[in-house]
């Protein structure tokens, strides 16, 4: 049974800007994929604690204002810190359960000082341990005013029975090259993570399954006026600009031949379970491989910086 995969796309709203309210849903989340017997569990782009859609209600781009600022320093101290054990938890039970795990996550990592944010995909494979963190390269318009950009280190896949894994968040799907770097890794699966709403979903999930002949998984949350919690700083300021809607959902599946194998679902919360082919993969590869027979590497060739960058390193 190698080649069949059984999935869980995680389609829930955060507690937001609540990093203990919402890892325990994400437990909840991940215990009732491991009772449908699921050996992988997806959720969105910055889940963990929850998307910064203040920026765009609150002008977030004007310059030393102090709501954004406010909620800018909340944010980053519910934000997670892998070095500090937030991710814990979550570890055990995929150790516990032998579930592999792709998360969401707003980070605020030691290794660049401890006061800056990432959103960042992380693997958490079924023996519990954390294999890659991969922070988002180019954060997208506004969310360059409270996210940093991230860096090559996390540009990895991981074999997950017969398949090969990796991963992009949001926008950087639209980015060929890093598509590109994940190809050339073997990847045959490949996860998107957004942050919600279908309009980002129903066309690049289609684009990327056909162009790599793989299957692609894309994972968005929910997010309602009605998500925000009553002890949200400036809650006013937010809602007064807030749609009624923020996010709905749109998480799906496209086969290696580009169609759906799970069309978007929008605004239900809960699991979307669907096990997954390995053969349909080298079927689609026969006729295009984007990096293999179909590919002409003594005339194009990819480098890439695979390095965890930072400011300052330290010789003993």
């Amino acid at each position: 049974m190698q080649n069949l995969l059984k999935v869980a796309l995680a389609q829930i709203a955060p507690v937001w800007l609540n990093k203990t309210e919402t890892l325990n849903k994400v437990q909840q989340s991940v215990i009732a994929a491991t009772k449908e017997n699921c050996q992988l569990i997806v959720f969105g782009e910055g889940l963990v604690p929850g998307y910064p859609f203040w920026l765009a209600l609150t002008g977030g781009a004007e310059w030393n204002k102090t709501i954004n600022k406010e909620l800018h320093a909340y944010y980053v101290k519910q934000s997670v810190t892998i070095e500090k054990g937030d991710l814990n938890d979550v570890c055990k039970l995929a150790k516990q359960y032998k579930i592999a795990i792709y998360l969401g996550i707003i980070e605020r990592p030691l290794d660049r000082g401890g006061h800056s944010i990432y959103a960042s995909l992380v693997y958490i494979d079924a023996t519990g341990e954390v294999k890659s963190v991969h922070r988002k390269l180019q954060p997208t318009y506004d969310e360059r005013l409270t996210w940093a950009p991230g860096d090559g280190n996390g540009l990895q896949v991981h074999k997950l029975k017969d398949f090969t894994v990796g991963g992009l968040n949001c926008w950087e799907n639209w980015m060929p090259l890093p598509r590109a770097a994940l190809y050339g890794l073997g990847e045959n699966l490949h996860i998107a993570v957004w942050p919600g709403s279908e309009h980002n979903t129903k066309d690049i999930t289609r684009f990327i399954a056909r162009e790599s002949r793989s299957y692609v998984i894309s994972v968005s949350s929910l997010m309602t006026k009605n998500d925000f919690p009553n002890n949200t700083p400036h809650l006013k300021s937010i809602l007064e600009k807030a749609p009624d809607v923020l996010a709905n959902g749109g998480s799906c599946i496209a086969g290696p031949d580009g169609e759906w194998v799970v069309a978007p679902v929008i605004e239900a919360s809960g699991l979307i379970i669907e096990t997954l082919h390995f053969n349909r993969v080298y079927e689609e590869r026969q006729n295009f491989d984007v990096v293999g027979h179909y590919s002409r590497p003594d005339v194009t060739q990819l480098h890439i910086n695979t390095e965890r960058q930072s400011t300052v390193k330290f010789k003993k």
